[in-house]
Protein backbone atom coordinates (compact mmCIF):
# COMPACT_ATOMS: atom_id res chain seq x y z
CA UNK A 1 0.00 0.00 0.00
CA UNK A 2 1.29 3.61 -1.11
CA UNK A 3 2.35 6.27 1.75
CA UNK A 4 0.66 8.84 0.27
CA UNK A 5 -3.53 9.07 2.12
CA UNK A 6 -4.46 11.99 0.48
CA UNK A 7 -4.76 12.70 -3.29
CA UNK A 8 -2.78 15.54 -5.32
CA UNK A 9 -6.28 17.85 -5.21
CA UNK A 10 -6.28 17.37 -1.59
CA UNK A 11 -2.91 18.12 -1.08
CA UNK A 12 -3.15 21.61 -3.22
CA UNK A 13 -6.09 22.86 -2.59
CA UNK A 14 -5.39 23.50 1.15
CA UNK A 15 -4.18 26.63 0.77
CA UNK A 16 -5.44 29.77 -1.95
CA UNK A 17 -4.94 33.28 -2.21
CA UNK A 18 -6.98 35.95 -3.57
CA UNK A 19 -7.27 39.85 -4.59
CA UNK A 20 -10.33 41.55 -2.78
CA UNK A 21 -12.25 44.10 -4.85
CA UNK A 22 -14.22 45.63 -1.89
CA UNK A 23 -17.55 44.02 -3.37
CA UNK A 24 -16.65 40.02 -3.51
CA UNK A 25 -17.56 38.45 -0.57
CA UNK A 26 -16.89 34.94 -1.51
CA UNK A 27 -13.84 33.18 -2.96
CA UNK A 28 -13.68 29.16 -4.04
CA UNK A 29 -10.87 27.18 -2.40
CA UNK A 30 -12.04 24.14 -4.15
CA UNK A 31 -14.26 22.67 -6.89
CA UNK A 32 -14.27 18.80 -5.28
CA UNK A 33 -16.47 17.73 -3.04
CA UNK A 34 -13.77 15.42 -1.52
CA UNK A 35 -11.55 18.06 -0.86
CA UNK A 36 -12.29 17.94 2.95
CA UNK A 37 -14.69 16.05 4.97
CA UNK A 38 -17.98 16.90 5.03
CA UNK A 39 -17.27 18.26 8.54
CA UNK A 40 -15.35 21.02 8.00
CA UNK A 41 -16.31 24.25 9.14
CA UNK A 42 -14.67 27.75 9.57
CA UNK A 43 -12.97 26.04 12.53
CA UNK A 44 -10.87 24.46 10.53
CA UNK A 45 -9.63 27.14 8.42
CA UNK A 46 -7.17 30.42 8.96
CA UNK A 47 -7.77 33.53 6.83
CA UNK A 48 -5.45 36.10 6.41
CA UNK A 49 -6.39 39.31 4.98
CA UNK A 50 -3.01 42.01 4.39
CA UNK A 51 -1.12 39.26 6.57
CA UNK A 52 -3.32 39.56 9.33
CA UNK A 53 -5.41 36.81 10.69
CA UNK A 54 -8.98 37.44 11.16
CA UNK A 55 -11.92 35.72 13.72
CA UNK A 56 -12.98 32.46 12.32
CA UNK A 57 -17.00 34.35 13.47
CA UNK A 58 -16.43 36.89 10.16
CA UNK A 59 -17.06 34.54 7.91
CA UNK A 60 -18.11 30.70 6.47
CA UNK A 61 -16.26 28.12 5.29
CA UNK A 62 -19.31 25.78 3.49
CA UNK A 63 -19.54 23.61 0.36
CA UNK A 64 -22.06 24.51 -2.19
CA UNK A 65 -22.79 22.97 -5.81
CA UNK A 66 -22.47 26.67 -7.05
CA UNK A 67 -19.05 27.72 -5.49
CA UNK A 68 -17.75 24.12 -4.41
CA UNK A 69 -15.65 24.90 -1.10
CA UNK A 70 -15.79 28.49 -0.51
CA UNK A 71 -15.16 31.41 2.21
CA UNK A 72 -18.06 33.49 2.45
CA UNK A 73 -17.18 36.33 4.18
CA UNK A 74 -20.16 37.48 6.31
CA UNK A 75 -22.66 41.09 6.60
CA UNK A 76 -21.16 43.01 9.20
CA UNK A 77 -23.32 42.90 11.81
CA UNK A 78 -22.90 44.60 15.41
CA UNK A 79 -19.18 44.76 14.70
CA UNK A 80 -18.81 40.87 14.32
CA UNK A 81 -18.24 40.11 11.13
CA UNK A 82 -16.07 41.38 8.41
CA UNK A 83 -17.66 41.98 5.06
CA UNK A 84 -16.35 42.06 1.80
CA UNK A 85 -12.47 42.90 1.81
CA UNK A 86 -11.38 45.77 0.30
CA UNK A 87 -10.21 46.61 -3.06
CA UNK A 88 -6.13 45.29 -3.63
CA UNK A 89 -6.99 43.22 -0.17
CA UNK A 90 -4.37 40.02 0.05
CA UNK A 91 -6.43 37.44 1.42
CA UNK A 92 -4.99 33.82 1.88
CA UNK A 93 -7.09 30.75 3.25
CA UNK A 94 -5.29 28.09 4.81
CA UNK A 95 -7.48 24.80 5.04
CA UNK A 96 -5.02 22.98 7.71
CA UNK A 97 -2.02 23.26 5.16
CA UNK A 98 0.41 19.96 5.45
CA UNK A 99 2.57 21.44 2.41
CA UNK A 100 6.09 19.24 2.64
CA UNK A 101 5.01 16.80 5.38
CA UNK A 102 5.73 13.50 2.69
CA UNK A 103 9.16 14.02 4.02
CA UNK A 104 8.29 13.68 7.16
CA UNK A 105 7.71 10.65 8.99
CA UNK A 106 5.74 10.25 12.70
CA UNK A 107 7.07 9.14 16.24
CA UNK A 108 4.40 7.19 15.98
CA UNK A 109 4.79 5.08 12.71
CA UNK A 110 8.59 5.09 13.92
CA UNK A 111 7.76 3.51 17.31
CA UNK A 112 5.30 0.80 14.99
CA UNK A 113 7.53 0.13 12.75
CA UNK A 114 10.55 -0.55 15.11
CA UNK A 115 8.28 -3.51 16.70
CA UNK A 116 7.66 -5.02 13.77
CA UNK A 117 11.44 -4.91 12.45
CA UNK A 118 13.09 -5.48 15.54
CA UNK A 119 10.67 -7.14 18.24
CA UNK A 120 9.28 -10.59 18.73
CA UNK A 121 10.35 -14.60 18.36
CA UNK A 122 13.70 -15.02 16.57
CA UNK A 123 14.42 -11.26 16.13
CA UNK A 124 17.20 -9.18 18.06
CA UNK A 125 14.41 -8.12 20.85
CA UNK A 126 12.73 -10.84 22.18
CA UNK A 127 10.39 -8.95 24.46
CA UNK A 128 10.02 -5.32 25.25
CA UNK A 129 7.33 -3.03 26.23
CA UNK A 130 6.20 -0.28 23.73
CA UNK A 131 6.63 2.14 26.70
CA UNK A 132 9.98 1.39 27.09
CA UNK A 133 10.49 2.26 23.10
CA UNK A 134 8.29 5.16 23.48
CA UNK A 135 10.64 7.01 26.21
CA UNK A 136 13.89 5.46 24.13
CA UNK A 137 12.29 6.93 20.49
CA UNK A 138 11.42 10.56 22.65
CA UNK A 139 15.16 10.51 23.53
CA UNK A 140 16.35 9.40 20.48
CA UNK A 141 14.46 12.30 19.13
CA UNK A 142 15.47 15.05 21.35
CA UNK A 143 19.30 14.25 21.18
CA UNK A 144 18.88 14.25 17.43
CA UNK A 145 16.93 17.38 17.32
CA UNK A 146 19.86 19.26 18.89
CA UNK A 147 23.06 18.58 16.40
CA UNK A 148 21.62 16.50 13.57
CA UNK A 149 17.88 17.55 12.23
CA UNK A 150 16.97 20.85 10.88
CA UNK A 151 14.93 21.43 14.06
CA UNK A 152 15.35 25.19 13.78
CA UNK A 153 12.34 27.40 14.88
CA UNK A 154 11.98 31.08 14.67
CA UNK A 155 10.25 33.94 16.20
CA UNK A 156 9.63 37.29 14.64
CA UNK A 157 8.62 40.57 17.50
CA UNK A 158 9.17 43.58 17.83
CA UNK A 159 11.05 44.75 20.45
CA UNK A 160 9.15 47.21 23.05
CA UNK A 161 10.29 49.99 25.10
CA UNK A 162 10.63 47.72 27.85
CA UNK A 163 13.52 46.18 25.49
CA UNK A 164 12.87 42.60 26.38
CA UNK A 165 11.78 39.53 24.33
CA UNK A 166 10.16 36.25 25.99
CA UNK A 167 11.77 33.30 25.30
CA UNK A 168 9.99 30.96 23.50
CA UNK A 169 7.47 28.08 25.50
CA UNK A 170 9.46 25.12 24.04
CA UNK A 171 13.19 27.43 24.04
CA UNK A 172 15.91 25.07 24.37
CA UNK A 173 19.15 27.41 22.98
CA UNK A 174 19.54 29.98 20.78
CA UNK A 175 20.84 29.67 17.36
CA UNK A 176 20.86 33.14 16.19
CA UNK A 177 19.57 36.52 17.18
CA UNK A 178 19.12 39.16 14.56
CA UNK A 179 16.89 42.91 13.29
CA UNK A 180 15.35 43.38 10.34
CA UNK A 181 16.44 46.18 8.25
CA UNK A 182 13.48 47.66 5.80
CA UNK A 183 14.99 45.16 2.80
CA UNK A 184 14.42 42.48 5.25
CA UNK A 185 18.29 41.78 5.65
CA UNK A 186 19.09 40.56 8.93
CA UNK A 187 22.03 42.32 11.02
CA UNK A 188 23.19 39.87 13.46
CA UNK A 189 22.79 40.64 17.09
CA UNK A 190 25.97 39.23 19.60
CA UNK A 191 25.73 39.00 23.11
CA UNK A 192 27.70 40.99 25.73
CA UNK A 193 29.30 39.03 28.80
CA UNK A 194 29.82 41.94 30.37
CA UNK A 195 26.79 42.45 32.39
CA UNK A 196 23.43 40.00 34.11
CA UNK A 197 19.95 40.70 35.71
CA UNK A 198 21.15 39.25 39.18
CA UNK A 199 18.68 39.78 41.46
CA UNK A 200 18.23 43.13 43.81
CA UNK A 201 17.60 42.67 47.35
CA UNK A 202 15.71 45.47 49.15
CA UNK A 203 18.23 46.78 52.26
CA UNK A 204 17.43 49.46 54.86
CA UNK A 205 19.45 52.53 55.19
CA UNK A 206 22.54 50.72 57.15
CA UNK A 207 22.79 47.99 54.48
CA UNK A 208 20.68 45.03 56.31
CA UNK A 209 18.89 42.81 54.58
CA UNK A 210 14.65 44.42 54.68
CA UNK A 211 11.74 42.40 54.81
CA UNK A 212 9.58 45.31 55.74
CA UNK A 213 7.85 45.77 51.82
CA UNK A 214 5.77 49.05 52.97
CA UNK A 215 8.33 50.62 55.16
CA UNK A 216 5.95 51.51 57.59
CA UNK A 217 7.35 53.35 60.36
CA UNK A 218 4.86 52.24 63.34
CA UNK A 219 4.84 48.33 64.75
CA UNK A 220 1.12 48.29 65.42
CA UNK A 221 1.45 44.37 65.74
CA UNK A 222 4.67 44.35 67.15
CA UNK A 223 6.94 43.79 64.04
CA UNK A 224 7.21 45.62 61.14
CA UNK A 225 8.45 42.85 58.81
CA UNK A 226 5.68 42.35 56.04
CA UNK A 227 7.20 38.68 55.15
CA UNK A 228 10.33 36.21 56.11
CA UNK A 229 11.20 36.09 52.73
CA UNK A 230 14.13 38.44 50.62
CA UNK A 231 11.55 41.27 48.96
CA UNK A 232 13.53 41.22 45.54
CA UNK A 233 12.72 43.97 42.73
CA UNK A 234 11.58 43.45 39.75
CA UNK A 235 14.66 44.56 37.73
CA UNK A 236 18.02 45.27 39.32
CA UNK A 237 20.34 48.48 38.77
CA UNK A 238 22.77 46.50 36.61
CA UNK A 239 19.97 45.83 33.94
CA UNK A 240 18.53 49.22 34.68
CA UNK A 241 21.83 50.73 34.04
CA UNK A 242 22.41 48.82 30.80
CA UNK A 243 19.05 49.85 29.01
CA UNK A 244 19.02 53.21 30.06
CA UNK A 245 21.90 54.34 27.69
CA UNK A 246 22.49 54.02 23.84
CA UNK A 247 26.13 52.27 23.59
CA UNK A 248 29.08 54.72 21.97
CA UNK A 249 29.68 51.84 19.68
CA UNK A 250 26.24 51.07 18.91
CA UNK A 251 24.95 54.62 18.10
CA UNK A 252 25.34 54.78 14.30
CA UNK A 253 26.16 52.98 11.10
CA UNK A 254 29.34 55.81 10.05
CA UNK A 255 32.50 53.30 10.53
CA UNK A 256 35.42 56.14 9.30
CA UNK A 257 35.09 58.41 12.49
CA UNK A 258 36.77 58.36 15.88
CA UNK A 259 34.71 56.02 17.26
CA UNK A 260 35.09 52.82 14.84
CA UNK A 261 37.94 53.85 13.05
CA UNK A 262 40.36 55.68 16.03
CA UNK A 263 43.97 56.89 15.13
CA UNK A 264 47.27 56.26 16.79
CA UNK A 265 46.22 52.61 17.46
CA UNK A 266 43.44 53.20 19.42
CA UNK A 267 41.73 50.25 18.08
CA UNK A 268 44.00 47.89 18.64
CA UNK A 269 42.90 45.58 21.36
CA UNK A 270 39.40 46.23 21.23
CA UNK A 271 36.84 43.51 21.85
CA UNK A 272 35.33 42.21 18.90
CA UNK A 273 31.72 41.41 20.77
CA UNK A 274 31.76 45.73 20.57
CA UNK A 275 32.69 46.25 17.65
CA UNK A 276 29.62 46.27 15.69
CA UNK A 277 26.79 48.21 15.26
CA UNK A 278 23.61 45.92 15.55
CA UNK A 279 23.47 46.05 18.95
CA UNK A 280 23.99 43.40 22.19
CA UNK A 281 22.06 40.95 24.08
CA UNK A 282 21.85 38.91 27.34
CA UNK A 283 19.60 36.14 28.52
CA UNK A 284 18.03 35.43 31.86
CA UNK A 285 17.57 32.08 31.85
CA UNK A 286 15.99 32.38 36.05
CA UNK A 287 13.82 34.93 34.38
CA UNK A 288 12.92 33.75 30.77
CA UNK A 289 13.67 36.87 28.62
CA UNK A 290 16.21 38.20 26.43
CA UNK A 291 17.39 41.70 27.42
CA UNK A 292 18.58 43.63 24.22
CA UNK A 293 20.34 46.76 24.33
CA UNK A 294 18.80 50.44 23.79
CA UNK A 295 20.03 50.57 20.26
CA UNK A 296 17.53 47.74 19.19
CA UNK A 297 14.33 49.50 20.87
CA UNK A 298 11.42 49.44 18.04
CA UNK A 299 13.07 46.62 15.47
CA UNK A 300 11.91 43.87 14.44
CA UNK A 301 13.79 41.05 15.95
CA UNK A 302 14.08 37.32 14.91
CA UNK A 303 14.83 34.88 17.19
CA UNK A 304 16.25 31.34 15.71
CA UNK A 305 16.75 28.13 18.64
CA UNK A 306 16.53 25.10 19.17
CA UNK A 307 13.51 22.75 20.27
CA UNK A 308 13.12 19.19 21.62
CA UNK A 309 10.39 18.37 19.01
CA UNK A 310 8.57 17.42 22.30
CA UNK A 311 6.52 19.77 22.72
CA UNK A 312 3.05 18.86 20.68
CA UNK A 313 1.97 15.48 19.08
CA UNK A 314 2.33 17.14 15.85
CA UNK A 315 6.39 18.31 16.50
CA UNK A 316 7.06 14.76 17.10
CA UNK A 317 7.96 13.49 13.28
CA UNK A 318 11.23 13.01 12.09
CA UNK A 319 12.68 13.44 8.70
CA UNK A 320 13.29 10.01 6.85
CA UNK A 321 16.92 10.55 5.73
CA UNK A 322 17.29 10.36 9.82
CA UNK A 323 14.53 7.19 10.13
CA UNK A 324 17.26 4.41 10.28
CA UNK A 325 19.15 6.17 12.84
CA UNK A 326 16.15 6.27 14.83
CA UNK A 327 15.89 2.63 14.48
CA UNK A 328 19.51 1.88 15.23
CA UNK A 329 19.58 4.55 18.42
CA UNK A 330 16.19 2.76 20.28
CA UNK A 331 17.62 -0.45 19.47
CA UNK A 332 20.97 0.01 21.21
CA UNK A 333 19.43 1.60 23.80
CA UNK A 334 17.12 -1.05 24.75
CA UNK A 335 19.82 -3.20 24.59
CA UNK A 336 22.23 -1.67 26.47
CA UNK A 337 19.55 -1.03 29.59
CA UNK A 338 18.06 -4.93 29.27
CA UNK A 339 19.61 -7.95 31.28
CA UNK A 340 21.49 -10.43 30.31
CA UNK A 341 21.78 -9.16 26.61
CA UNK A 342 25.24 -10.15 24.97
CA UNK A 343 27.77 -7.86 25.46
CA UNK A 344 29.23 -8.25 21.54
CA UNK A 345 25.97 -7.40 20.51
CA UNK A 346 25.25 -4.47 22.40
CA UNK A 347 28.70 -3.06 21.02
CA UNK A 348 27.49 -4.18 17.46
CA UNK A 349 24.49 -1.80 17.72
CA UNK A 350 26.44 1.23 19.46
CA UNK A 351 29.13 1.42 16.44
CA UNK A 352 26.03 0.92 14.21
CA UNK A 353 23.79 4.05 15.68
CA UNK A 354 27.24 6.31 15.16
CA UNK A 355 27.50 5.09 11.56
CA UNK A 356 23.95 5.83 11.01
CA UNK A 357 24.17 9.44 12.63
CA UNK A 358 26.69 10.08 10.51
CA UNK A 359 25.28 8.99 7.30
CA UNK A 360 22.15 11.04 8.56
CA UNK A 361 23.97 14.32 9.20
CA UNK A 362 25.40 14.11 6.05
CA UNK A 363 22.38 13.42 4.01
CA UNK A 364 20.76 16.47 6.27
CA UNK A 365 23.58 18.78 5.38
CA UNK A 366 22.49 18.71 2.23
CA UNK A 367 25.67 19.38 0.02
CA UNK A 368 25.23 19.69 -3.85
CA UNK A 369 27.97 19.08 -6.18
CA UNK A 370 27.40 21.62 -8.62
CA UNK A 371 26.89 24.24 -5.70
CA UNK A 372 29.65 23.75 -3.99
CA UNK A 373 31.45 24.06 -7.01
CA UNK A 374 29.91 27.33 -8.31
CA UNK A 375 30.84 28.38 -4.38
CA UNK A 376 34.98 27.37 -5.47
CA UNK A 377 35.03 28.82 -9.05
CA UNK A 378 35.71 32.00 -7.35
CA UNK A 379 38.09 30.69 -4.94
CA UNK A 380 41.46 30.01 -7.20
CA UNK A 381 40.66 26.39 -6.80
CA UNK A 382 40.52 24.44 -9.88
CA UNK A 383 37.31 22.12 -10.29
CA UNK A 384 37.38 19.05 -12.35
CA UNK A 385 33.75 18.44 -14.12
Amino acid sequence: MGLLKQTQQQYYDVKKSFTGDASTTNFTVSNSLNTFPSGYNNTNTSVYVDNVLILNNTYSFIFSTSNGWHIDFLTPSGGSAYGAPANGASIVVDVESNFGSYQHITLSDIISNFIISYVGKDKIINRVDRTDIAFHAQRALQEFSYDTLKSIKSQEIEIPASLTMLLPHDYVNYVKIAWIDSNGIEHRVYPTSHTSNPKSIKQDSEGNYSFDIDDDTTAATGSKDDTDSLIERNNSNAWDSYKSITPSENNNYDYEDDTYWPMDGKRYGLDPQHAQANGSFFIDELKGLIHFSSNVSGKKIILKYLSDSLGTDEEMILHKFAEEAMYKYIAYAVLSTKANTPEHIVQRFKKEKFATTRQAKLRLSNLKSEELAQLMRGKSKHIKH
